[in-house]
């Protein structure tokens, strides 16, 4: 188990990414139902039963994960508070010293830039706080958008894997891209 780091607040000009905090699972409830076609395309959670006690119970789970050090989930947020989404870095391999960079957009603020600040953003974080070498972005083969931020944001794309992702039960080939420190 890793020894979990000091709750952070990432900022750009345009958004920060801060630890989710309690409060926040209305404001999630309300981008997760309405980003439903979208990003509920590509990630199974995202679904139209998806429930305010779905979002109060991931807001649970991320604060659990932040402080066993197991995972870093952010909210996403523009300079007014309102909440754009989420991000993390997860699936950690200590004995390679890498991690998953993961994230979403509400519908009304993709293509946007959110996602390639996000990851950028996330990406700093990786490296200078946890002290990552390397960090992937796994996207379905057929998901265009996010395959366009991962390479916007500066992640050099690898291979094609096949089966790397199950998208509603079903094994997918996924695009896999890397960061690493600068």
């Amino acid at each position: 188990m890793a020894m979990p780091v000091a709750p952070a607040v990432l900022r750009s000009e345009r958004i920060a990414l801060r630890p989710f905090q309690t409060g926040d699972a209305p404001l999630l409830f309300a981008a997760a139902t309405e980003s439903i076609t979208t990003v509920g395309r590509w990630m199974p959670w995202c679904h139209p039963s998806y429930s305010e006690r779905d979002s109060i119970d991931w807001v649970d789970r991320c604060q659990a994960l932040w402080n066993s050090g197991e995972e870093y989930n952010f909210a996403i947020v523009d300079l007014h508070g309102r909440l754009l989404g989420a991000a993390g870095l997860n699936h950690f391999n200590r004995v390679h010293n890498l991690a998953n960079l993961g994230y979403w957009v509400r519908q009304s603020w993709q293509r946007n830039g959110i996602a390639v600040g996000t990851v950028r953003l996330l990406a700093q974080f990786g490296f200078a706080t946890i002290g990552l070498t390397r960090i992937e972005i796994i996207a379905a083969e057929d998901n265009i958008a996010s395959r366009r931020v991962a390479l916007k944001s500066g992640a050099t794309f690898e291979c094609l894997a096949r089966n790397r992702l199950l998208v509603h039960d079903r094994p997918v080939t996924a695009a896999v891209y890397s960061l690493i420190p600068p």
